[in-house]
Protein backbone atom coordinates (compact mmCIF):
# COMPACT_ATOMS: atom_id res chain seq x y z
CA UNK A 1 0.00 0.00 0.00
CA UNK A 2 1.48 3.34 -1.05
CA UNK A 3 0.87 6.55 0.82
CA UNK A 4 -0.53 9.49 -1.14
CA UNK A 5 0.69 12.20 1.23
CA UNK A 6 4.26 12.30 2.51
CA UNK A 7 5.30 13.01 6.07
CA UNK A 8 7.00 16.17 4.80
CA UNK A 9 3.67 17.33 3.29
CA UNK A 10 1.82 16.66 6.56
CA UNK A 11 4.43 18.74 8.42
CA UNK A 12 4.13 21.56 5.85
CA UNK A 13 0.34 21.57 6.28
CA UNK A 14 0.72 21.73 10.05
CA UNK A 15 3.31 24.50 9.89
CA UNK A 16 0.96 26.55 7.69
CA UNK A 17 -1.50 26.77 10.56
CA UNK A 18 0.54 26.75 13.76
CA UNK A 19 2.82 29.33 15.30
CA UNK A 20 6.47 28.52 14.69
CA UNK A 21 9.10 30.11 16.93
CA UNK A 22 12.87 30.31 16.53
CA UNK A 23 15.04 29.05 19.38
CA UNK A 24 15.79 32.69 20.30
CA UNK A 25 12.06 33.42 20.57
CA UNK A 26 11.58 30.29 22.67
CA UNK A 27 14.45 31.30 24.96
CA UNK A 28 12.80 34.69 25.49
CA UNK A 29 9.29 33.31 26.06
CA UNK A 30 10.04 30.26 28.19
CA UNK A 31 10.57 32.35 31.30
CA UNK A 32 7.20 34.07 31.05
CA UNK A 33 4.66 33.20 33.73
CA UNK A 34 2.13 30.69 32.42
CA UNK A 35 4.33 29.53 29.53
CA UNK A 36 5.39 25.90 29.51
CA UNK A 37 8.04 24.42 27.23
CA UNK A 38 7.16 20.82 26.38
CA UNK A 39 9.72 18.29 25.15
CA UNK A 40 7.86 15.61 23.17
CA UNK A 41 10.90 13.54 22.24
CA UNK A 42 11.31 9.91 23.10
CA UNK A 43 12.88 9.22 26.49
CA UNK A 44 15.94 7.72 24.73
CA UNK A 45 16.51 10.88 22.68
CA UNK A 46 16.31 13.02 25.79
CA UNK A 47 18.77 10.79 27.69
CA UNK A 48 21.20 10.64 24.76
CA UNK A 49 21.10 14.29 23.62
CA UNK A 50 20.22 16.20 26.79
CA UNK A 51 17.32 18.57 27.23
CA UNK A 52 16.31 22.21 27.56
CA UNK A 53 16.37 23.08 31.26
CA UNK A 54 12.88 23.57 32.63
CA UNK A 55 11.13 21.73 29.79
CA UNK A 56 8.42 19.29 30.82
CA UNK A 57 8.95 15.89 29.22
CA UNK A 58 5.76 14.57 27.64
CA UNK A 59 6.33 11.59 25.33
CA UNK A 60 4.65 12.27 21.98
CA UNK A 61 2.41 9.24 22.30
CA UNK A 62 0.90 10.56 25.55
CA UNK A 63 0.51 14.26 24.68
CA UNK A 64 -3.21 14.30 23.84
CA UNK A 65 -4.03 12.17 26.88
CA UNK A 66 -1.94 14.26 29.28
CA UNK A 67 -3.47 17.51 27.97
CA UNK A 68 -7.10 16.37 28.14
CA UNK A 69 -8.59 17.08 31.59
CA UNK A 70 -11.14 14.29 31.04
CA UNK A 71 -8.43 11.69 30.45
CA UNK A 72 -7.35 9.42 33.29
CA UNK A 73 -3.77 10.33 32.27
CA UNK A 74 -4.23 14.12 32.57
CA UNK A 75 -1.25 16.05 33.95
CA UNK A 76 -2.06 19.11 36.04
CA UNK A 77 0.96 21.08 34.75
CA UNK A 78 -0.41 21.03 31.21
CA UNK A 79 -3.86 22.12 32.31
CA UNK A 80 -2.49 25.02 34.34
CA UNK A 81 -0.31 26.42 31.54
CA UNK A 82 -1.59 29.44 29.63
CA UNK A 83 0.73 28.85 26.65
CA UNK A 84 2.49 25.72 25.42
CA UNK A 85 5.63 25.65 23.28
CA UNK A 86 6.38 22.19 21.93
CA UNK A 87 9.67 20.87 20.65
CA UNK A 88 10.97 17.57 19.34
CA UNK A 89 14.36 16.84 17.80
CA UNK A 90 14.01 18.47 14.36
CA UNK A 91 10.64 20.26 14.53
CA UNK A 92 8.55 17.82 12.51
CA UNK A 93 6.77 15.96 15.29
CA UNK A 94 6.23 19.16 17.25
CA UNK A 95 4.55 20.83 14.25
CA UNK A 96 2.16 17.89 13.91
CA UNK A 97 1.57 17.81 17.67
CA UNK A 98 0.86 21.56 17.84
CA UNK A 99 -1.70 21.19 15.05
CA UNK A 100 -3.34 18.32 16.93
CA UNK A 101 -3.56 20.39 20.13
CA UNK A 102 -5.18 23.18 18.13
CA UNK A 103 -7.66 20.60 16.83
CA UNK A 104 -8.40 19.81 20.48
CA UNK A 105 -9.28 23.48 21.07
CA UNK A 106 -6.08 24.83 22.60
CA UNK A 107 -5.35 28.29 21.25
CA UNK A 108 -1.98 29.37 22.62
CA UNK A 109 0.21 26.59 21.24
CA UNK A 110 3.44 26.97 19.27
CA UNK A 111 6.36 24.81 18.25
CA UNK A 112 10.10 25.41 17.90
CA UNK A 113 11.54 25.51 14.38
CA UNK A 114 14.41 23.07 13.97
CA UNK A 115 13.68 21.46 17.33
CA UNK A 116 16.25 20.54 19.94
CA UNK A 117 19.01 20.16 17.34
CA UNK A 118 18.69 23.80 16.30
CA UNK A 119 18.42 24.90 19.95
CA UNK A 120 21.69 23.10 20.75
CA UNK A 121 23.43 24.18 17.52
CA UNK A 122 22.61 27.83 18.19
CA UNK A 123 24.34 27.57 21.57
CA UNK A 124 21.42 27.68 23.96
CA UNK A 125 21.69 25.96 27.34
CA UNK A 126 21.44 22.16 27.39
CA UNK A 127 21.22 19.99 30.50
CA UNK A 128 22.20 16.33 30.77
CA UNK A 129 20.34 13.49 32.46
Amino acid sequence: MANTVSARELVARAEARVTTLTPAEVAERRGRPGTLLVDIRDVRERAREGYVPGALHVPRGMLEFWVDPDSPYHKRELGEAEALILHCNKGWRSALAAATLQDMGLTDVAHMDGGFERWRDEGFEVAAE
